[in-house]
């Protein structure tokens, strides 16, 4: 390990996990999909493989992706998931979309949208 005990890699885990349970991070801050097992720490939302592949292609200036249980995550990554959340991150980011809004379902659209959000 680098840095990090075993018993903190854990409680790191133990965190995401929980932070998973809460109604907005069960699903893709972006995309709406279900169960999102990825995140850009650094924006502190929880999103899906699809959406967290086009996030990677943002760059790392503007996401920083990691897997929910791949990756190994610091103490630093972990509060900005717990101060931000899909909820707070989407009421910041989508603030000035009409009610009417749909978020796009086509992967090119998809894209657009998550570019233009962040």
């Amino acid at each position: 390990m680098t840095g990090k005990s075993v018993k903190d890699v854990d409680r790191y885990q133990a965190v995401l996990a929980n932070l998973l349970l809460e109604e907005d991070n069960k699903f893709c801050a972006d995309c709406q999909s279900k169960g999102p097992r990825w995140a850009s720490w650094n924006i502190g939302v929880f999103i899906c493989i699809r959406c967290a592949g086009i996030h990677r292609n943002l760059g790392v200036h503007i996401s920083r992706v990691k897997s929910v249980n791949l990756d190994q995550w610091t103490q630093e990554q972990i509060q900005c998931m717990q101060e931000m959340g899909n909820g707070k991150a989407n009421r910041l980011y989508e603030a000035y979309l009409p009610e009417t809004f749909r978020r796009p379902q086509i992967d090119p659209a998809v894209e657009g949208f998550i570019r233009d959000k962040y």
